[in-house]
């Protein structure tokens, strides 16, 4: 027997025993992501899809349908049949979009039935090393005695990242300026060229520039400080009560039945906690949650209220 046929006949019989794990007879259900695929939603759906087809015997594929700041897959799955047939993988636009859209076709909350939040993912507030600075509190004094002298770099408007900024500036009550880009990296590139001073970022995106000293780490917007950058202060400890992470859940359609929603919900919950899911989750300087799915519920509704407050203050509009 040649090495290519040994070679293809392994892999049938890998594939074989993948698909003998989940029942191909039943449609596959199907998680939409309303961002392009690569990005962390995308990763976060992906790392979620195999372990949670396992625990609901069922196949489970991912879906891109990105567009309109996460509302185009949004809206799909909110017209969808409360089947869980179609979920959606969601971010923290879900609730900020409820203010900065005047109007969506959809209801964040009551169109929507929410499983289980899936992950955190702090950022942190860095600034290019010319800055008379090193830490939150010299920033605030600073941005104190000079106000409109400090820039922020802003990868997109109504971003997590973009309202971070802004949650800050109202809760210090400092005037620093938005230098709005298309995108993260070209914001990224002008901080490193000392172009704009500070930016609220993710870790991801700046982790080996603040290792190399190119940024300086002033602050990690979580409560506490963070494994990933443990000698990095959080704002909290200079501003308290400070705190601004992205997140990601999972939800249904409105209407689904209670034990189809404790069902995918617990099924869920047993695919984050899976040491699987568990390190793709924080290889991508997450935090893996996997609450209950009232608990859910209860969080989006308060980030929907808590969000209107930092748009209004922001005056920001979606483009």
């Amino acid at each position: 027997m040649s090495l290519g046929v040994l070679a293809c006949l392994v892999c049938w019989a890998c594939w074989g025993q993948a698909t003998a794990q989940v029942n191909t007879a039943q449609p596959p259900v199907r998680i939409w992501v309303g961002a392009p695929a690569g990005g962390t939603t995308d990763s976060m759906a992906r790392a979620l899809a195999q372990q949670l087809g396992q625990q609901l015997d069922r196949v489970v594929v991912v879906e891109n349908k990105p567009g309109a700041g996460g509302n185009l897959a949004a809206d799909w799955v909110a017209h969808a049949p409360p089947t869980g047939q179609h979920l959606l993988m969601s971010f923290t636009s879900h609730a900020i979009n409820a203010s900065l859209y005047p109007v969506l076709p959809f209801d964040p909350l009551k169109d929507f039935t929410p499983l289980t939040k899936v992950a955190t993912s702090p950022s942190v507030l860095v600034a290019h090393p010319s800055v008379p600075f090193r830490d939150v509190s010299g920033l605030l004094a600073f941005a104190k005695k000079q106000p409109g002298q400090l820039n922020f770099a802003i990868g997109a408007l109504g971003s997590s990242l973009h309202l971070a900024g802004e949650a800050f500036k109202m809760k210090a009550g400092v005037t620093i300026v938005n230098i709005p880009y298309r995108g993260t990296a070209p914001a990224v590139q002008d901080v490193l060229a000392g172009q704009v001073q500070l930016m609220f970022a993710a870790i991801g995106n700046v982790q080996q520039h603040i290792r190399s000293g190119k940024l300086i780490a002033l602050g990690v917007t979580s409560p506490k400080r963070l494994v990933a950058l443990p000698d990095v202060p959080a704002i909290a400890e200079v501003l308290p009560g400070y705190e601004s992470s992205a997140w990601f859940g999972l939800f249904g359609p409105a209407r689904m039945p209670p034990e189809v929603v404790k069902h995918y919900a617990d099924a869920a919950r047993a695919a984050i906690q899976s040491p699987e899911v568990r390190r793709r989750i924080e290889a991508d300087g997450a935090t893996p949650v996997g609450n209950s799915s009232a608990e859910f519920t209860q969080f989006v509704a308060a980030e929907i209220v808590r969000w209107r407050e930092v748009v209004q203050f922001a005056g920001v509009k979606a483009e």
